[in-house]
């Protein structure tokens, strides 16, 4: 649970909140998708990657570049089922408080 002070989120239970909200995002993902009625070629990847998450952030030792990949691969699996987008987002924002985004590559 987590609970807000100031501007910062703390974890209540003295949990790292960064792990905490990306919980929540994994969670929040996986029952969007699983309620999603569409059946999409790559579904299988991005439940698997989500179970991949969920993993890491239960044994405590989430790994930045895992994690990216995960979050890529899930963005690459679901691609244009725009209901999913924001809860893909809200992973996103939740992979990020891990560490800082790569430099973008200039073309």
């Amino acid at each position: 649970m987590l609970r807000s002070v100031g501007q910062t989120r703390v974890a209540v239970s003295g949990e790292d909140p960064r792990a905490a909200e990306l919980r929540a995002a994994v969670s929040r993902l996986r029952r969007e998708l699983a309620g999603h009625p569409a059946q999409f070629p790559d579904r299988g990847i991005a439940e698997d990657e989500l179970a991949a998450l969920a993993a890491m952030v239960a044994a405590g030792a989430p790994e930045i570049p895992r994690m990216r990949r995960s979050l890529l691969l899930i963005a690459g699996a679901i691609g244009s089922v725009s209901a999913l987008g924001p809860a893909v987002m809200v992973l996103r924002h939740a992979v990020d408080q891990f560490g800082e985004v790569p430099p973008q590559r200039r073309v």
